[in-house]
């Protein structure tokens, strides 16, 4: 059993909470950042943390899957409340851009841009990292956070092109590896195309995963995502969870002891 890191869970959409971080300690996990989407999910994350402390590390964000349900005035509320909470997350996340044809349907890509220019903004004001989804914006995302100046900043479940994964990482920047990297091509590309030094573990539970048959994750799936790196890398479990949990320390300037 080694020490790992769950960098990007949504601890508040997890029923049986209790159990479920429980069988995850069991598996050798020794903290979890828990991501928000919007303003209940930050509530939730931030009660979460406050009852799990030194294990459950709080994320801020606003989704892009969320901005079809907001207006202006509404998404100004939204960073009012992360900013008014800010001293009490370790990142903000999770925020980005999705061009899904049935995500820009209801929020358009302008509209998505504006709103993370401004989220990257709070996160440079404030020094924190940030977490990032990019589905088929990966690009225009990269872009953004170059332009806002932006020092931290990890490419969550990244299955984009090698040419911006390269400037990614020329940019010192960081890619998560999810238990997709068992079977999902784009993203398995994407894991063994990034350097140990820039790789990070994560679940983004309690999403689905598998072909044919499907499971829904747990933090404790956070074996499969170190499995899958070593298959890819072709070293042992044993490095992958030393990097990986000491660049999630690091990443996230977390009060725990490295490994």
């Amino acid at each position: 059993m080694y020490n790992l890191i769950d960098t990007h869970a949504h601890l508040d959409e997890l029923q049986n909470l209790d159990s479920t971080l429980d069988n995850a300690r069991g598996k050798g996990i020794v903290a979890i950042i828990a991501v928000g989407s919007d303003y209940r999910s930050n509530i939730k994350t931030l009660e979460i943390s406050q009852k799990y402390p030194s294990f459950v590390f709080p994320a801020l964000g606003l989704h892009p899957w969320q901005l079809g349900e907001l207006n202006s005035s509404q998404v100004n509320g939204e960073l009012e409340f992360i900013e008014q909470n800010i001293a009490q997350a370790i990142a903000i996340g999770e925020i980005g851009l999705d061009y899904d044809k049935r995500v820009v349907r209801r929020a358009a890509k302008e509209f998505q841009k504006e709103v993370l220019a401004r989220l990257l903004q709070l996160a440079k004001k404030y020094a924190k990292p940030v977490s990032l989804h990019t589905r088929y914006a990966w690009r225009d995302a990269l872009q953004l956070v170059q332009d806002a100046g932006t020092a931290e900043a990890v490419f969550h479940w990244f299955t984009g092109f090698s040419s911006v994964l390269r400037d990614i990482i020329n940019g010192g920047y960081y890619v998560s590896a999810t238990p997709a990297a068992e079977y999902h091509e784009e993203h398995r590309r994407a894991v063994k195309e990034t350097p140990m030094d820039k790789l990070l573990l994560e679940t983004d539970c309690p999403v689905y995963y598998g072909r044919g048959t499907k499971y829904r994750s747990a933090p404790g799936d956070i074996t499969r995502s170190l499995g899958a790196v070593a298959q890819l890398k072709g070293i042992d479990e044993a490095t992958v969870a030393e990097h990986t949990t000491r660049n999630a320390i690091e990443f996230f300037s977390l009060r725990m002891p490295l490994p």
